[in-house]
């Protein structure tokens, strides 16, 4: 009878030490989701709220230089006509490139996401 004691005692232990490296591991996990979940909503608030500011200040300057245009050709409707065509040039161009955009987000993100 020792040796059906001796490999039951050994199996619980196996048991034992399974049930451990799985609750260790799922914990592991836990804690690595949580990691890049507040990492991303982190960046994702900063992204905001320095788009936010920078947005402001986009305006001002943008009204601004419509406002100096037209002073400068003697007609403020111009200027900002003027300035309405380079917002629509920029955005034409960022559309052109939104790919190359997304590569580098993507190649950012896996670097944090698949770090061992």
């Amino acid at each position: 009878m020792s040796i059906f004691e001796s490999i039951n005692n050994t199996s619980n232990k196996a048991t034992d030490i399974g049930e451990r490296y799985i609750d260790k591991s799922f914990e592991y996990f836990k804690l690595k989701i949580f990691q890049q979940l507040t990492y991303t909503i982190s960046m994702i608030g900063k992204a905001l709220i320095i788009g936010a500011v920078l947005f402001i200040g986009l305006i001002l300057l943008s009204v601004s230089a419509a406002i100096a245009i037209g002073d400068a050709l003697q007609n403020v409707a111009l200027g900002y006509l003027i300035m309405g065509g380079v917002f629509m040039i920029i955005g034409l161009i960022i559309y052109k490139v939104r790919y190359v955009v997304d590569a580098k987000i993507i190649e950012k993100i896996q670097i944090k996401f698949f770090k061992s």
